[in-house]
């Protein structure tokens, strides 16, 4: 048996042990997005109840830690700092970037902008902090002074972006299944990838930088070389539109998810599923754990109140030990 079918089995048979999900309820509403710091010693999710909560991972579960709020609208998108475990920023529908330090149990710093921010990302490097408003304009914030750097409109549906694990180039998917790529700092285009036949949605690199993927309203997953940026192959199990994408700490594993009832768990290797976690409802959000193969993720979920249906607000993690 070659390397790749050892390491691939192996995959499989781990999951079958590792297969216990846990749950916890802190939001009132939809959660949009879960991110792991640095460490993996805690999961922050925003939500549209205008809150972040941070949990604290123990050996085998996850506990409510902290409750932050300040926020006057839903919080889109959050971030960790790549570095430092104790920071981490938000995106808002209350046009403020705000970042916050769970030592201190509050917000750090507050940057207005000029619309309504959905998509932000932190530079590697720590001292940039990018994000991107309804309108397709893309602020970058100097982390140093927590003023705003420079303001770059694009003329094109900008969806999610980030930088390459070198901090040197900078990436925006579009709404025409495209990768916008520009050199970083100067923000001058370098080139435009086209990745798939309809709208772009996600993009995501990879911890080790061996790998960057971006998922599609194709309901396709491209899985690129980080360096040659070149396709390597296309993972077609899911049926919807591909709203969110996370590697693993050490890049085997590629999880997607969407409207489908299913989050794909991919072996990045061959495209191959090593497994699948059935759910309830649509999902948006998933991270897989910096150290470990523990998968966050949070779903659409309404809780049915008699004649009412509100949204549960749940947050979950997949990959304890049976």
């Amino acid at each position: 048996m070659n390397r790749i079918e050892q390491t691939y089995d192996d995959l499989k048979a781990y999951f079958r042990g590792h297969n216990k999900i846990r749950e916890q309820r802190i939001h009132s509403s939809k959660v949009h997005s879960v991110c792991w710091n640095a460490n993996g010693c805690h999961l922050a999710s925003g939500s549209f109840d205008k809150t972040v909560a941070v949990y604290a991972l123990e050996r085998d579960r996850f506990v409510k830690s902290q409750v932050f709020r300040g926020h006057t609208g839903s919080v889109d998108q959050l971030c960790w700092h790549k570095s430092n475990s104790d920071q981490f920023a938000t995106a808002s529908g209350d046009k403020t970037v705000r970042i916050w330090d769970i030592r201190v149990a509050k917000c750090v710093s507050v940057t207005s902008t000029k619309g309504e921010n959905i998509n932000i990302a932190w530079s590697p490097d720590g001292k940039t902090i990018a994000v991107g408003n309804k309108e397709d304009l893309i602020t970058f914030i100097d982390t140093r002074t927590n003023k705003i750097r420079v303001e770059e409109p694009f003329s094109f549906e900008v969806n999610e972006i980030s930088w390459n694990n070198t901090n040197d180039l900078f990436f925006l998917t579009n709404g025409m299944g495209c990768m916008h790529v520009l050199n970083y700092p100067n923000l001058e285009p370098q080139m435009v990838l086209k990745a798939h036949p309809a709208n772009c949605i996600c993009i995501e690199f990879g911890p080790t930088g061996k790998y960057f993927a971006t998922g599609s309203a194709d309901a396709q997953v491209s899985l690129w070389d980080a360096n040659e940026l070149a396709c390597l192959r296309m993972i077609s199990r899911l049926e919807w539109p591909v709203r969110t994408i996370s590697f693993s700490h050490d890049e085997r594993l590629l999880a997607s998810a969407s409207e489908d009832l299913i989050i794909d768990i991919a072996y990045t290797e061959t495209g191959e599923r090593v497994t699948d976690i059935h759910v309830d409802a649509s999902t948006f959000t998933v991270a897989w754990h910096p150290k470990q193969y523990l998968l966050a993720y949070a779903c659409d979920e309404k809780d049915n109140l008699g004649d009412r249906r509100r949204d549960a607000g749940n947050v979950k993690i997949y990959g304890f030990a049976e």
